[in-house]
């Protein structure tokens, strides 16, 4: 369940507009500011699709070790996402 949660949350922070509302409501360049968080949001995707699949495969397989990595990926996909919008604003 904690997984299918960060998940919603890392989904709604990079598609949803969450992220950039967050870090750029008051950017002198709010442009230039959604396109730092692009690029975060990007790297960020890389560590999210290792959660996405270890989640699954955790699921799938029934091996109960492997949520554990998939919640710290997910919490690791949002992180990055968080310092790279601390470091776009």
């Amino acid at each position: 369940m904690a997984s299918l949660l960060l998940a919603v949350l890392w989904a709604l922070s990079v598609f949803g507009g969450w992220g950039v509302e967050a870090f750029c409501p008051a950017a002198e360049s709010p442009g230039a500011c959604a396109d730092r968080i692009a690029s975060a949001a990007r790297f960020s995707g890389a560590v999210a699709l290792f959660a996405a699949a270890s989640t699954g495969v955790a699921w799938f397989t029934k091996r109960q070790g492997l949520l554990g990595v998939a919640v710290f990926a997910w919490v690791a996909a949002v992180g990055v996402l968080f310092v790279g919008g601390v470091i776009a604003q």
